[in-house]
C-alpha cells in the first residue's frame, strides 16, 4: 500500500505542475491582453486547485504511512532526510494554502483584473514553492 501511495504521488505531482503552469499562463495572458474572466478561465483555476488539494491529502497520507517519518525524527542533520521530511511537506502546505487564498481573493474580486491577478500572484507564488521543495534527485533516479 505505501508504494502505491507513492508512486500515485509523485505520478500526480506531473498533473499538479502541468495545470498549475497552465493556470498561470492563462492568468497573466488573460491580464496582459485585457481579457474578460470567463467560465474558462473559472474552471482552469479550479481544476488547477483540485489537483493541488488532492496532491496534499496524498502527500499527507503518505507522511503518516511512511518510513521516513520515524527515521527523521532526531536526525535532521542529513539535508536528504530534512528534505523529505521536513521541508517538502511544510513547503508545500504553505503552497497550497496560498493557491487556496489565490482562489477565495479571485471569488472577492469585482474586475476581470483582480481575479487574473489574483490567480496569477497566489497560484504562482504556490507553483514556485512547490518547484523549491522537490526531491528532484528522487524524481531522476534510475
Amino acid at each position: 500500500m505505501y508504494t502505491f501511495i507513492q508512486k500515485f504521488h509523485s505520478g500526480w505531482a506531473y498533473l499538479v505542475l502541468l495545470l498549475l503552469l497552465v493556470t498561470v499562463i492563462n492568468s497573466l495572458v488573460g491580464l496582459a491582453s485585457k481579457n474578460e474572466f470567463t467560465a474558462k478561465d473559472k474552471k482552469i483555476a479550479l481544476f488547477g486547485l483540485i489537483v493541488a488539494h488532492v496532491q496534499l491529502l496524498v502527500g499527507l497520507v503518505l507522511y503518516f504511512v511512511s518510513p521516513l517519518g520515524k527515521a527523521s525524527l532526531g536526525n535532521m542533520s542529513d539535508p536528504a532526510l530534512r528534505l523529505s521530511s521536513l521541508e517538502h511537506p511544510l513547503v508545500n502546505v504553505i503552497a497550497i494554502v496560498l493557491i487556496t487564498i489565490g482562489w477565495s481573493k479571485h471569488k472577492k474580486a469585482s474586475t476581470s483584473k483582480g481575479k487574473f491577478r489574483s490567480i496569477a500572484i497566489f497560484y504562482g507564488l504556490g507553483l514556485v514553492l512547490i518547484l523549491s521543495r522537490i526531491p528532484w534527485n528522487l524524481w531522476f533516479k534510475n
